[in-house]
């Protein structure tokens, strides 16, 4: 039986995370890896390091904010930048590539800052933008895959204290609004799907929170959802929490989901 892997990995800035990425990416292999949160310009990107792991790269970002990339152990068949609708195109927040007949989109959305701030209108004028994108570009029937740190924590359950974190801009009812206009045009949560109530799984524990990971004070907003297509052909969808132990991590951890590529389940 074929396999098609998918990762993503918020790496808060790409340089500094390559002694994790990189032996990641030769213990996993995975066929595609999106990555949010590059922090470095198009010149300085270390796509020889990706090489010589036996990944391409694609990538679109600036120095010291955003970015996105996609590692992939083939050439993408066609690849796009941003978002065609709207006052900016956000080319560093996401990047539309396909892989093997799959198209693939990394987004990493905005964080949104204070809920009365323009930041935050623009995150949720984001999701709706992205929802168009979507309306757009793709259709519900096929395969489509979207990734990446969505900064939204959709349930009580994939927060450590919903009650305190209530009204935060990830953890907040306009904010789940936003983001369900978009999982209702056809997607669903694949972590959810395999892991339907399990709660204590994260992949953000925020570093200012001392002993965050061992004391279990975590987020879930790095998601992979799925088309139909894609749901009926998921074999597993987890979070891997070595990356966020390792030295010198990112906030984040990987998420990955594995899917079969044969035929006779993939319509």
């Amino acid at each position: 039986m074929g396999h098609f892997r998918i990762a993503t990995y918020n790496v808060n800035s790409i340089r500094s995370r390559l002694h994790i990425v990189l032996p990641w990416l030769r213990e996993h292999r995975p066929d595609v890896l999106c990555m949010q949160e590059t922090k470095v310009t198009d010149e300085k990107f270390p796509v020889g390091e990706f090489a010589e792991a036996g990944y391409e790269v694609t990538f679109r970002g600036e120095r010291q904010y955003n970015g996105v990339a996609i590692a992939s152990r083939q050439k993408p068949e066609s690849v796009r930048f941003g978002l065609p609708n709207g006052e900016s195109a956000d080319e560093d927040r996401l990047i539309a590539a396909v892989f093997q007949g799959i198209p693939v989109v990394n987004t990493y959305v905005p964080q949104g800052r204070e809920r009365e701030t323009p930041h935050f209108a623009y995150k949720l004028g984001w999701f709706g933008r992205l929802r168009d994108f979507f309306a757009g570009t793709y259709s519900p029937g096929a395969p489509l895959i979207w990734c990446g740190d969505l900064n939204v924590a959709p349930e009580p359950i994939d927060v450590h204290d919903p009650k305190r974190l209530m009204g935060h801009v990830c953890f907040t009812p306009e904010v789940w609004e936003a983001f369900a206009a978009v999982r209702s045009w056809g997607f669903t949560d694949l972590f959810r799907r395999h892991h339907p109530e399990e709660a204590g799984q994260y992949s953000f524990f925020d570093y200012r929170v001392p002993n965050a990971v061992q004391r279990g004070l975590g987020w879930r907003v790095d998601h992979i959802l799925v088309t139909g297509p894609m749901a009926a052909r998921s074999i597993r969808c987890d979070i891997d929490m070595n990356p966020r132990l390792a030295e010198r991590p990112s906030d984040h951890t990987i998420v990955f989901a594995d899917f079969s590529t044969e035929k006779g389940e993939s319509r």
